[in-house]
């Protein structure tokens, strides 16, 4: 496996590769002092050095251990190359030629694209991962690569092995940082239509039955934190009696007692659609301010009442009296002489009703005007709004929790220092309040009705940043709910436990964007799909979207047979033909459309069953769902069961 990058994913791609799979890893880094952000890059470097240092002493250990056994895991090894660009030379120097896979997660997606397309030439039969932000453009360089693959070794799909897997940091990390921010029921993973949600249960009470739900995912640990507990960083909790059991099998879920559990449940979207961005038309309420409303609905009644009086006195027909008072009202009738007196006060009411009509009219055109001009304009938080999630920065990772904020129906203000910000534009289309300003200045998390907030969500690019901003939040309100996004995990480790300390009584967490997006990659260069990863205290779950053809442990077997307690659990099945299936990795569908889908039948109408029976039999041209842990799901798919197997 070789990996190539330039900050803190590459690093833990390559351990995760080394101490989850045992994969063989070169990592191709720029030179020391030439790596981008040094202060950043170079922490993530030490920590992964020393992790790596770890790994391959565990491993030499296990093998000098095992006197008369053989090691379940092979001890590979990792070596650095260095390099300032992902050139042919430092692809040769990395044995590209000979790599099963290779992954290239620079921060800069033409470096990356650039680079795909000279490794495909240097070796067509690879398996590429690449790390893009834009989606769109992900999707024509996974169909152009894998055709040039097909080209240049004449095989067809079925018998290259090679592929092509664009993936975002981004888009990986964002339901979990979405699910941190709300109460503990918004772990999402989503993919093609589907939205499944982990939500943690209190410990049964005696007597009561288990959780209902598709499946039970894990069981919490017994002095681990519950929902509404707070988290520590990624791995950094302290440690309780009894750690987190992931995929108990049904005597597990029904004797575990005083355990908290993760149920998975499927949601399809509901509530009020969200405003449309490009073309749409604003409300009448929007137009027109509530003051405006009324003088206009004052008039109105006027009019109707000097309508109905023009009727008693002149006896006319109701139509006529109207038609008469309207002339009357816009001054375009003869004078009302030698008729009535009557008559002639109301044509004078009426006269006067218009002169205070024309200024109403005038003042409803320029508000009008004002609506459809700043329509497009960045939205102020509203006087009375609370319970909302307060989201610093948007830019990759703030404008993808934007988003998954905005799919679950969730308010939020956005708070962003640039005025020229990615994220800005997607702010505007979804109609979210956004407040301009440096988080770290006064007044400007007040600004963003802080004090009546839900949580607190920053996730900007500085640790400093997101630590000054949670400290000043929790200063205005100590029982806020707190995320941090904290690059370096010795710093979040520090962080978290002076928070909670300091506030026992309110939930903080902090999450590495590294840390959960590494399992995603590692496993796509495995060559599976990954769908996404859900944490569960310490530990993490992966959800994977896989053919049932050539894996033993799953073909030819029942869904009760198939399940392996603790390893992997088939979840739903795709009931649609191979033509007809869409492939998961694709762009995710706007939010509005994704919003139509999940009126027009959500998750239910697109192919997946749920709620298998034990005794279904997995069939070969089968494609199924399934949740794994990281070994677990090593040991399914990965090259070593391939290997064994041919042994």
């Amino acid at each position: 496996m070789v990996v190539c990058g330039d900050d803190g994913l590459a690093h833990r791609l390559a351990a995760e590769l080394r101490e989850v799979y045992g994969e063989q890893v070169t990592l191709v880094v720029p030179p020391s002092e030439r790596t981008v952000r040094p202060p950043v890059v170079g922490r993530a470097r030490a920590a992964s050095a020393a992790l790596l240092d770890r790994v391959v002493n565990a491993a030499v250990n296990r093998a000098g251990g095992a006197a008369g056994g053989s090691s379940s895991e092979p001890a590979g090894s990792v070596r650095v190359v260095e390099a300032a660009e992902a050139t042919e030379e430092a692809f040769a120097d990395a044995g590209v030629e000979r790599a099963a896979a290779l992954a290239l997660v620079y921060d800069d997606d033409e470096t990356n694209i650039r680079a795909a397309l000279t490794a495909r030439r240097l070796n067509p039969r690879l398996r590429l991962v690449l790390r893009l932000y834009n989606r769109r453009l992900g999707q024509h360089i996974e169909e152009l690569l894998d055709q040039a693959a097909t080209l240049a070794t004449g095989l067809g799909d079925a018998g290259l092995d090679a592929s092509t897997t664009v993936l975002s940091d981004a888009d990986t990390a964002a339901p979990a940082l979405a699910a941190s921010a709300v109460a503990g029921t918004t772990k999402v993973v989503q993919t093609d239509g589907l939205l499944l949600r982990a939500v943690e249960r209190p410990p049964l009470r005696p007597g009561q039955a288990p959780p209902s739900g598709l499946a039970t995912l894990a069981l919490l640990s017994t002095t681990g934190n519950g929902a509404g507990g707070t988290g520590g960083s990624d791995g950094s909790d302290g440690s309780g009696e009894q750690g987190p059991l992931l995929l108990p099998d049904a005597a597990a879920v029904q004797g575990a007692r005083g355990r908290g559990t993760v149920v998975l449940e499927q949601v399809s979207y509901a509530g009020p659609s969200l405003p449309s961005g490009r073309g749409a038309v604003p409300s009448f309420a929007s137009l027109f301010s509530r003051r405006l409303r009324w003088s206009l609905a004052g008039l109105v009644g006027c009019v109707a009442a000097l309508a109905v009086a023009l009727m008693v006195v002149t006896g006319e027909h109701p139509l006529y009296a109207t038609y008469m008072t309207l002339l009357d009202l816009f001054a375009i009738n003869e004078p009302a002489l030698h008729q009535s007196l009557a008559r002639q006060i109301l044509q004078l009411l009426s006269g006067l009703m218009g002169l205070l009509l024309l200024p109403v009219l005038l003042a409803a055109v320029l508000e009008a005007l004002g609506t459809f001009r700043t329509a497009s304009a960045l939205r102020k938080p509203p006087r009375g709004l609370g319970g909302h999630v307060v989201l610093l920065g948007l830019g990759k990772i703030g404008t993808r929790v934007l988003t998954r904020l905005r799919e679950l129906h969730i308010p939020v203000v956005c708070v962003e220092a640039d005025p020229e910000a990615r994220g800005l534009a997607t702010a505007r289309r979804l109609r979210v309040p956004v407040v301009l300003g440096d988080v770290t200045q006064e007044g400007v998390l007040e600004a963003a009705k802080i004090h009546r907030a839900h949580a607190l969500l920053s996730v900007t690019s500085a640790d400093t940043t997101n630590l000054e901003a949670a400290l000043y939040a929790r200063s205005v309100r100590p029982d806020l709910r707190v995320v941090l996004r904290l690059y370096d995990d010795d710093f979040a480790t520090a962080v978290y436990r002076t928070l909670r300390a300091a506030h026992p009584h309110a939930s903080t967490r902090s999450r590495s964007v590294t840390h959960l997006a590494a399992p995603a990659f590692a496993g796509a260069m495995m060559g599976r799909q990954i769908l996404g990863a859900i944490p569960v205290e310490r530990r993490v779950l992966l959800f994977a979207a896989m053919d049932v053809a050539g894996h033993p442990q799953l073909e030819d077997k029942t869904v009760g047979q198939a399940f392996r307690a603790g390893s992997w659990r088939v979840l739903a099945l795709d009931r649609r033909g191979r033509d007809e299936r869409r492939d998961d990795r694709r762009e995710e569908p706007a939010v509005e459309e994704a919003y139509e889908d999940g009126r027009a039948g959500g998750a239910s109408g697109s192919g997946w069953v749920w709620e298998l029976p034990d005794n279904y039999v997995l069939q070969k041209e089968d494609r199924v769902v399934l949740a794994a842990t990281r070994r677990g799901l090593a040991e399914l798919l990965g090259r070593r069961s391939r290997e064994r197997a041919g042994a």
